[in-house]
């Protein structure tokens, strides 16, 4: 007898796992200015394997020639996770994502197609039938290279059931052993998705050969509650991306699934294997190095989402941290009380806060971090756990650069024109320019240019605050665009004027590795002495 409910008890539990399937890197990575170097997706792509994804969307192989070889070396690299790729209803598409991912411990193809009737007639330009037969050839194809293949319909819930239910079918019986049905566009509610689900795997025949996944997108601010309901209808996989970013309003956020699942177990009777301790960190990874700030409020992982300002709140806490908190901070990676750190710190206590916020730094770049704490330290009366974030990504993302700020002096005020005497470190020589602009920032980079001989356009310039008070450090965001070549950096100081000059300096570099991997002319020739 308790051979036999020992079964049951598996069996229940294998029928409420949900594989969580991550598209920041193909999905997230198409929202505009979200553009990722080869190197930060790999980085990326090994924080999602360790926190425990269990399917990895590594890219859109034929996009691009660097999406196939981010694919190629992610689908070596992750030891854990399914890693994934995108094709289109086209043979070279499906045979160009093979190519990518045939080198991973588990690959799959994810190949899709348009069923919406407005789809069908404006996008595609196809009959109804001639949809039916692509479904059948691309799902073949995909299963010729491998076991794993998702399909999905795209737009599938502006799709009539008739014909949504007719395409699953014939996806399966091709092969598909995943079964997407997107909210593409964000236009379903929760329970038209749910219903949905449960209409198709019920008159499928052979639905049952296959998972069934949600992708849902934000253009109604729907996406997880969306998510949740195809749960309901007997999904098993969840499509989303780390902070919710992707194309328009973006995807339904990990984040927010995950700890819903988490918080709620009692009415979401599902789990997963993602240590939530890593969201926080995964979170800001991916701000980095898209540059896509978290909003404030956001939930989960935002600036504000354990922060008690009211004192009817504070007051509730100190009594008991369950009256307004549902879940605690420690649970998403967040420590619980914040150890103030100050001039007086000593290194032993700052490497314990670097690892108390996942940083673990080998000998030099931990002695380069804690001099330029100690120097941030002597210039704010308190340096928050954000403070040393922003310092640490800054020193991690400027190690190894060609090109550094040493000095900056600026002459600002009312009275133009405003001027900018800046000394940059260039292989190892210091080198000084003056020059002037409208703004000190303009000046700033002008003398940069004057530097380092550049025909970069400046399509972003953007300051955040990292913490609150007039001595908070700022964080400037510089994308810069060259011969259709396009990379983002970030500044962090206390001055934002440095912290200006750091980002744009950053971005330099970026572009000097693009050149070179494009063979052009040596940079050292580009600098002007």
């Amino acid at each position: 007898m308790s051979n036999d409910n020992s079964k049951s008890q598996s069996s229940t539990s294998n029928r409420d796992r949900v594989l969580i399937f991550d598209t920041t890197l193909r999905d997230g990575e198409q929202s505009p200015g979200a553009t990722m170097t080869f190197e930060e997706k790999l980085e990326v792509a090994d924080i999602l394997d360790t926190m425990g994804v269990d399917i990895i969307e590594a890219g859109f192989p034929i996009a691009s020639e660097g999406d196939f070889e981010a694919v190629t070396a992610i689908s070596k690299r992750v030891k854990n996770a399914t890693v994934a790729g995108l094709a289109r209803a086209a043979l070279n598409d499906i045979d160009r994502c093979a190519e990518a991912v045939k080198h991973a411990r588990r690959a799959r193809i994810h190949t899709f197609i348009s069923t919406s009737p407005l789809h069908m007639k404006y996008k595609l330009q196809k009959e109804p039938h001639e949809v039916l037969e692509m479904v059948t050839a691309q799902v073949a194809r995909a299963r010729n290279y491998v076991e794993d293949v998702e399909w999905s319909a795209e737009d599938g819930t502006r799709t009539e059931m008739d014909f949504l239910c007719r395409t699953v079918e014939a996806a399966i019986k091709a092969g598909a052993t995943t079964i997407n049905i997107p909210d593409t566009v964000g236009y379903t509610v929760p329970e038209e998705y749910e219903r949905i689900f449960r209409t198709v795997r019920e008159r499928v025949p052979n639905s049952d050969k296959a998972i069934f996944s949600v992708h849902c997108h934000n253009d109604l601010g729907l996406a997880v509650a969306n998510t949740l309901a195809g749960l309901a209808g007997g999904a098993r996989q969840i499509e989303c991306t780390i902070n919710g970013i992707g194309e328009r309003a973006g995807n339904a956020a990990l984040e927010e699934v995950v700890m819903a699942l988490r918080t709620r177990a009692d009415v979401l009777p599902y789990h997963n294997q993602i240590e939530a301790t890593m969201l926080t960190r995964a979170s800001k990874l991916v701000s980095a190095v898209t540059s896509f700030p978290v909003q404030y409020n956001k939930a989960i992982v935002g600036r504000n989402a354990f922060a008690h300002e009211s004192g009817i709140h504070q007051d509730g806490m100190l009594k008991n941290a369950q009256t307004y908190e549902i879940m605690t901070p420690a649970s998403v990676g967040v420590s619980k009380t914040s150890l103030v750190m100050g001039k007086h710190s000593g290194r032993n206590a700052f490497r314990s806060k670097l690892k108390e916020l996942g940083y673990d730094l080998g000998d030099n770049a931990l002695n380069d971090a804690f001099k330029r704490f100690k120097d941030l330290a002597d210039r704010k009366k308190i340096v928050y756990d954000e403070d040393i974030e922003a310092l640490v990504d800054d020193e991690i993302g400027h190690a190894g650069e060609r090109i550094k700020v040493e000095a900056l002096t600026v002459i600002a005020g009312t009275m133009g024109p405003q001027t900018a005497t800046l000394t940059l470190d260039i292989d190892g020589k210091p080198v000084t320019k003056q020059a002037t602009g409208n703004g000190p920032v303009d000046a700033i980079f002008n003398a940069i240019k004057a530097l380092v001989a550049n025909e970069a356009v400046l399509e972003l310039y953007q300051v955040q605050a990292v913490t609150e008070g007039t001595d908070a450090q700022a964080e400037v965001s510089v994308r810069l665009a060259e011969n259709g070549r396009s990379v983002t950096a970030k500044g962090a100081d206390p001055d934002t004027l440095v912290a200006s000059a750091r980002a744009y300096v950053a971005a330099l570099n970026k572009l000097m590795v693009k050149r070179l991997k494009g063979k052009p002319e040596p940079m050292t020739a580009r600098l002007k002495p």
